[in-house]
């Protein structure tokens, strides 16, 4: 494991003046420990694996580098992308991480250097659109992997040119269905690229490949700060009161929103009506929604139109909202992987933040096993409302 010298603020990590102007402008004057030790190590072209969470600040922590090793690029004869070939891919396991991905970086860019292209690819919407955007080439695309083979099935993205590819999600990516699609991808790119892998989480199982994947890599883990910060509580129930412990919770905590987990799409069409009848504003985040319905639900429940967002564990990967609250898990997570992403969703930036789940009694034994491999022991408590 490679050490990495400690730096003071984003003056000392090698960026540009035209950076670290963007990054004043956007009010950013101290990067986070993720920025502060990955950025380094982009730069200098060395593969990667970083443990951080979301909200540490990870999409600038690789983006910002990754930025201006393109705007280097750009100033050497010949170096313009064309006939549908890319630079960077990014790739993550939801639509909705790909498009705040390529936002955020889209932000950064903008201010730099408009000749600079982001794309972002998915699956739910049109094809045609995305063959035709690609034909120029881009020098960032941000992909899930199902929509990103479509595209390579046209013939309408190249990796000849290929620099870089991320991972970010890199233990979804790498588990619950994705695996085949992504050792597919890898073996199109170039065997010479930069690797870099970012996530919440890297379970032993997935060990073997990340061996592989990576070349000599620097090792980062920037969760344990995070992990403080956010209290986390267990309230013992049973079945039949669950919907009314939910609503009593969220009355309870007088919050402004509330992020609820649960493990079936019917479950949270059902809790939104439940909820309603209690006078609480929520709405509902799952893959049976199309694209266009799951970017309104976000945005309305950021903008404070809904109290409560209630999403499967897929649907919420990525999510970015700052300064929530609370999360309580209605359902308990299948496994400490996505325990542990759950939880992530509060507590972050610095920020302190309370995570509930809500236990019966035939899944105290599942509970256990989380609690080993999250190395705590909770409290269970019980309330009456």
């Amino acid at each position: 494991m490679q050490t990495i010298l400690p730096a003071t603020d984003f003056t000392t990590l090698g960026l540009s003046v035209s950076l670290l102007t963007a990054i004043q402008q956007r009010g950013y004057s101290q990067p986070t420990p993720i920025q502060l030790q990955a950025i380094p190590v982009i730069l200098a072209g060395q593969d990667l694996r970083a443990k951080a969470q979301t909200g540490s600040g990870k999409t600038a922590a690789f983006g910002l580098p990754l930025l201006q090793k393109i705007l280097q690029q750009r100033e050497r004869p010949k170096s313009v992308l064309t006939g549908n070939q890319i630079g960077v891919l990014i790739l993550a396991p939801t639509r909705e991480l790909a498009l705040q991905i390529a936002a955020a970086l889209t932000e950064y860019a903008q201010a730099i250097s408009p000749q600079v292209k982001i794309l972002s690819v998915f699956g739910g919407v049109n094809i045609t659109p995305q063959m035709l955007a690609l034909r120029g080439g881009a020098d960032i695309l941000v992909a899930t992997p199902g929509r990103l083979l479509d595209l390579v099935a046209h013939n309408a993205v190249k990796f000849t040119d290929l620099k870089t590819v991320v991972l970010d999600e890199a233990d979804r990516l790498l588990q619950l269905g994705f695996s085949e699609e992504l050792a597919k991808i890898l073996s199109l790119l170039p065997k010479k690229r930069q690797n870099l892998l970012f996530s919440a989480t890297f379970p032993p199982d997935l060990d073997a490949f990340i061996t592989q994947l990576l070349v000599q890599p620097v090792h980062i883990n920037c969760v344990i700060e995070a992990e403080v910060l956010i209290m986390q509580r267990v309230i013992s129930v049973i079945p039949e009161a669950k919907n009314a412990l939910l609503a009593h919770l969220i009355n309870a905590g007088e919050l402004q929103q509330v992020l609820v987990f649960a493990n079936a799409k019917n479950t949270c069409n059902r809790l939104v009506l439940k909820l309603a009848k209690t006078g609480i504003n929520a709405v509902a985040l799952h893959g049976d929604k199309t694209q266009a319905a799951r970017i309104r639900a976000l945005n309305d429940f950021k903008q404070g139109k809904y109290q409560v967002l209630i999403a499967t564990d897929l649907a919420a990967r990525g999510l970015d909202i700052e300064q929530l609250p609370m999360v309580i898990n209605f359902d308990l997570p299948r496994s400490p992987t996505d325990y542990l992403h759950r939880i992530g969703r509060t507590g972050r930036a610095g920020q302190s933040g309370l995570a509930i789940s809500l236990l019966c009694a035939e899944e105290e034994a599942h509970f256990r096993v989380i609690e080993k491999r999250m190395k705590i022991r909770l409290v269970r408590e019980s309330i009456a409302h």
